[in-house]
């Protein structure tokens, strides 16, 4: 296929292509055949085309130069940019893209030359997490950290906007303005959302060595009509995601507990497993040992002895002492820098 652009760019009805720069036409199509690859091997949809109305991307493999606060990009020049923090090692792979506000960003993938540390073999501070909704995590120690509950702080302000959206003409102007006030709110819940979880999954991976969390069906449970809107708020999976980036740059671990893994119907204390445990009891007595146990806590220490058991398996050791010395407490602290993988930046343009 990129051996038809030359043809393209000389022919009247495509003659627009000579405007863009030629590696960003190949690394288009590199992606559409990356795509109908992961759908003729089943790991994906069919493609299909993008709207102009949501985000617009497209990358540049090479020739790209920053400076202080401009980046340069092959075809347009020098353009002034927000760096946020400084590249430094060599240029990659800079993807620009466009977002429903209407703002530009240069995410750029820099080699830095640091080799990742090899995997703890010995493991002295381990931590096990049950997530829940009234709760974001509750760890094995009994700490919770509580749910900030993002879109409901936004609920009220989003519904005003998405009113004002409904009474505009389409197509107009102000229904264009309109909807990138509604772009914004979605954004802000968004920016929120990843603040609160790269902080805490910064203070997890910098105190523990050895992670262990359940392996949740997020889309199955999202099916609950009641509780979807709040399981998708929460972004459980771009949490473990950050959790899991940031425990392989420090060497650490992150164990995932199969989803069938009865954690909360099992009594931490002596094994005995309930028949039904609905979810509206949050504190039960085991039959067996007497013990009152909270839910939540109770799941999570069960969930840190099956990490433990599938980490020794691997050929691993923990400490005899070894456990959580994380105390996470209703608000995280972070370091300024810490907003993303070490060897990604993003600029705003």
């Amino acid at each position: 296929m990129a051996t038809y652009l030359p043809v393209m760019k000389h022919h009247e009805d495509t003659n627009w292509l000579k405007e863009v720069h030629s590696q960003v036409l190949q690394a288009s199509l590199k992606n559409l055949d990356s795509a109908f690859q992961n759908f003729f091997k089943k790991r994906a949809k069919y493609p299909r085309f993008k709207s102009k109305y949501g985000k617009q991307s497209f990358q540049y493999p090479q020739g790209v130069k920053i400076e202080r606060n401009q980046i340069f990009l092959p075809k347009i020049g020098w353009v002034k940019a927000v760096i946020h923090r400084e590249a430094w090692g060599k240029i990659k792979t800079v993807t620009i893209s466009k977002d429903a506000t209407g703002t530009y960003f240069a995410s750029v993938l820099l080699d830095d030359g640091v080799l990742k540390p090899n995997k703890i073999t010995h493991a002295t501070q381990t931590i096990a997490l049950d997530m829940g909704i009234t709760h974001f995590i509750i760890d094995n120690e009994g700490n919770k950290t509580e749910n900030p509950r993002f879109v409901k702080n936004q609920l009220k302000n989003l519904k005003r906007k998405q009113q004002s959206l409904s009474r505009k003409k389409k197509g107009s102007n102000n229904y264009v303005k309109a909807k990138r006030l509604v772009a914004k709110s979605h954004k802000n819940t968004k920016n929120a959302r990843n603040d609160f979880q790269h902080k805490l999954s910064f203070k997890l991976a910098n105190e523990n060595q050895v992670v262990s969390i359940e392996d949740l069906n997020i889309s199955g449970m999202s099916k609950n009509h009641k509780l979807a809107r709040h399981i998708l708020d929460l972004g459980w999976s771009d949490f473990v995601s950050k959790l899991q980036y940031k425990l392989d740059d420090r060497g650490g671990h992150l164990i995932k507990i199969d989803r069938f893994f009865p954690s909360s119907k099992t009594c931490s204390c002596c094994g005995h497993k309930m028949d039904k445990l609905p979810l509206n009891i949050r504190n039960w007595v085991c039959p067996s040992c007497s013990t009152e146990h909270d839910r939540d806590i109770n799941a999570a220490q069960n969930i840190q002895k099956e990490g433990i058991k599938k980490f020794k398996a691997e050929g691993f050791t923990v400490s005899a002492c070894g456990g959580s010395v994380s105390q996470i407490a209703n608000s995280v602290i972070c370091g300024a820098n810490e907003a993303g993988s070490p060897i990604h930046s993003r600029f705003a343009v």
